[in-house]
């Protein structure tokens, strides 16, 4: 299993703007897929962004505009851009690693807590 670890995450006021990295211990090109889901309290983990290994990416509508998902592979490093928070942005954010092995297998990284509040 790779080994992500997130940071980043705190307390921000409605509006404001958090970024979010990810390093990763194994290069960026044995990756598929890396992304960024999010869980809130009593709710499923869901997909915030996604960026493949040929640069393509994918938001959730709900963040598409104000999120983006950048990498940096000498860093083996991704990162989430957050925009215009909102409080329904209030969540445990996680990083996510797609090995190019079949079946695909998942990695994940131990969650940072995004709180949007004034």
């Amino acid at each position: 299993q790779v080994q992500l670890v997130e940071s980043g995450g705190g307390l921000v006021q409605p509006g404001g703007s958090l970024r979010l990295p990810c390093a990763a211990s194994t290069s960026l090109s044995s990756m598929s897929t890396m992304g960024w889901y999010r869980q809130a309290p009593g709710k499923q983990r869901e997909l915030v962004a996604l960026l493949s290994v040929n640069g393509n990416t994918n938001y959730a509508d709900s963040v598409q505009g104000r999120f983006t998902i950048s990498r940096d592979n000498a860093q083996n490093s991704v990162y989430l851009q957050m925009n215009s928070l909102k409080p329904e942005d209030t969540a445990v954010y996680y990083c996510n690693a797609r090995r190019f092995v079949f079946p695909p297998t998942d990695s994940w990284g131990q969650g940072t807590q995004v709180t949007v509040s004034s």
